[in-house]
């Protein structure tokens, strides 16, 4: 049976303290190596500022990120008519952020493509004066109306550069689009036509008085 004393008698044995030690060493050298792995993996105190490459060319913006270590990437385009074509719109992260060298800017650029847009259902299922409101809240222009016997401001057509349009074509955005409304002149000439049409009653039934 093992004693209290002879319990604690491995703290005389000088290789127990030896096999300890070494544990705490090589523990202690795990743990820094660790650390410095982690501080070379992650460039620790590496970090710089994000430059600011929006409008400007998106080939001088990448000249400008990789002198800083840094690689650009484009992630989409859109179009605006008043840049000039690959100009840099929007990225991210955004100028001012601090990341690691290495790390990938995305970009926006200005494409030379005038994107289409699909035309509404606005043809003989409109007033002019909808029709209109809708176009222009989609970036389209409009001509002065062209008018033509039907109710009037009702909207009958719609055309671009003479080619008539339906729903759903797809025209270029900001295109110049002409309206096509009526002018109320299909009732007036009903009632013209119903007017004269009495009158050639009455006076066929004067004829036939004066006939007998």
């Amino acid at each position: 049976m093992i004693t209290f004393k002879d319990f604690f008698s491995f703290k005389n044995n000088r290789f127990f303290w030896i096999n300890i030690i070494a544990m705490i060493l090589v523990v202690i050298v795990v743990i820094f190596g660790a650390l410095k792995w982690l501080d070379s993996y992650t460039r620790h105190g590496d970090a710089i500022e994000v430059p600011n490459v929006k409008n400007i060319n998106v080939d001088e913006a990448e000249v400008m990120l990789n002198n800083r270590e840094l690689s650009l990437v484009v992630i989409d385009s859109t179009y605006k008519k008043d840049l000039p074509t690959g100009t840099v719109l929007e990225q991210n992260p955004v100028p001012g952020s601090k990341i690691k060298k290495g790390r990938a800017i995305y970009v926006t650029i200005n494409s030379d493509r005038v994107p289409l847009v699909a035309i509404p259902d606005i043809v003989d299922n409109s007033s002019l004066r909808q029709a209109e409101a809708k176009l222009k809240a989609m970036g389209f222009k409009l001509t002065e109306p062209q008018y033509i016997s039907g109710e009037k401001d009702w909207v009958y057509g719609l055309s671009y550069r003479g080619r008539q349009l339906n729903t759903g074509d797809r025209v270029p955005r900001e295109a110049i689009l002409t309206l096509t409304a009526g002018n109320g002149s299909e009732a007036v000439e009903e009632d013209s036509t119903q007017i004269d049409e009495m009158g050639v009653d009455e006076g066929e039934a004067e004829v036939d008085k004066s006939w007998f």
